[in-house]
C-alpha cells in the first residue's frame, strides 16, 4: 500500500493544496495513494494496516514532520517513510541538503532525541529553542490569533532584543556536569544545525551522530546581543567565544530561574522553568 499523510494546516492552511500537488508529482511512481490526515489519524487502527513493504509519504514541513514522528515512532512501524518537500518551515531539509521531491526518511528517524517538559516526553527533529527564540514564537502565535499574516520573525526578535526580553539565570547539567550562567539569551539543544527558518544555531552538529549540541548565548548586554544576532544565520556566532558556547553531550538539563517560553521544532510551549533532553 502507498499512504499519503498530510497536514491540512501546513503552510498556513494550504495543506490540502500541497497534498494535491504532491499527488500530481508522485502519482505515477506511487499509484493508488491512500490519503490520511495526520491530525485526525487514529494510530491504534492505522498501525494494524501498515506492513513492512508499504510506503508512507508525508507532505509538509518541520511541524508536520515532528507531529508524524511523535505519532508513529513509538508504534515501531517498519515501513518505508518519505518526505515530500512542502511547508514553510524546512530546517530539516536545509540541514540534510538532499535533492529531489522525495526524501527517504528512515535513516533520520532512527535514534531521535527526546525532550521531557513537566513530566511529558516527546521526540523532536531539529532542536529546542529556550529563551528569546521561544519568546519570538510566543509573540508570533499571539499575532496569528489576531489574524495577522506575513509575520516577520526576525523583526520580532530584534524588538525583543531591544526591549521586552528579560534574561534569566540558568543552571545547566551537561552529561552530569553542572554549569551556572547569567544573563541568558538562549539555551538551546540541537539535533540538527538549524531552527527558526534558517538560523544556524549549531553549525557543526551532525544529526546522525550519537550526541546533541548544547548552545548558549549569555552574559552580554542588549547592544552586544543585537550585534551578535545576525551572525546566527551564518553560524558565526560561536566565534564570539566570550558570549557564545557549544558543548556536545548525550544528556542535557536546563533550569531557568523564571518561567520562559520554549519552542520545539517551531511549536511553542509557554511558561517553562526547565527542560531535559537526551539521545
Amino acid at each position: 500500500m502507498n499512504y499519503l499523510l498530510f497536514n491540512p494546516l501546513a503552510r498556513n492552511g494550504q495543506g490540502e493544496k500541497m497534498k494535491e500537488e504532491a499527488k500530481k508529482v508522485i502519482g505515477q511512481t506511487y499509484p493508488e495513494l491512500i490519503e490520511k490526515n495526520v491530525l485526525t489519524l487514529c494510530l491504534d487502527e492505522f498501525i494494524f494496516q501498515v506492513k513492512k513493504e508499504d510506503h508512507l509519504i508525508l507532505v509538509g514541513g518541520d511541524g508536520t514532520l515532528n507531529h508524524f514522528a511523535n505519532a508513529l515512532l513509538d508504534a515501531k512501524i517498519e515501513a518505508s517513510f518519505y518526505l515530500y518537500r512542502a511547508g514553510t518551515g524546512n530546517d530539516f531539509l536545509r540541514d540534510i541538503k538532499e535533492e529531489g521531491n522525495l526524501v527517504y526518511l528512515n535513516p533520520y528517524l532512527r535514534n531521535l532525541p527526546k525532550i521531557r517538559i513537566n513530566g511529558k516526553e516527546s521526540y523532536y527533529i531539529n532542536g529546542i529553542g529556550y529563551g528569546i527564540d521561544g519568546m519570538v514564537c510566543e509573540v508570533a502565535d499571539d499575532l496569528k490569533v489576531k489574524g495577522k499574516n506575513n509575520i516577520n520573525y526576525t523583526s520580532i526578535a530584534i524588538k525583543l532584543l531591544l526591549t521586552k526580553y528579560k534574561c534569566p539565570k540558568a543552571t545547566v547539567f551537561v552529561d552530569g556536569k553542572e554549569y551556572q550562567y547569567k544573563r541568558v539569551w538562549f539555551a538551546s539543544s540541537m539535533n540538527g544545525q538549524f531552527y527558526g527558518g534558517g538560523m544556524m544555531v549549531a553549525p557543526m552538529q551532525e544529526r546522525l551522530s550519537e550526541k546533541l549540541s548544547f548552545v548558549i548565548m549569555h552574559k552580554c548586554r542588549r547592544l552586544h546581543a543585537l550585534m551578535i544576532f545576525p551572525n546566527i544565520f551564518k553560524g558565526k556566532h560561536l566565534k564570539k567565544k566570550k558570549y557564545c558556547s557549544k558543548i556536545e553531550a548525550k544528556h542535557i538539563k536546563v533550569c531557568f530561574d523564571r518561567p520562559t517560553a520554549l519552542q520545539i521544532d517551531g511549536e511553542t510551549i509557554r511558561q517553562v522553568t526547565q527542560y531535559e533532553t537526551w539521545k
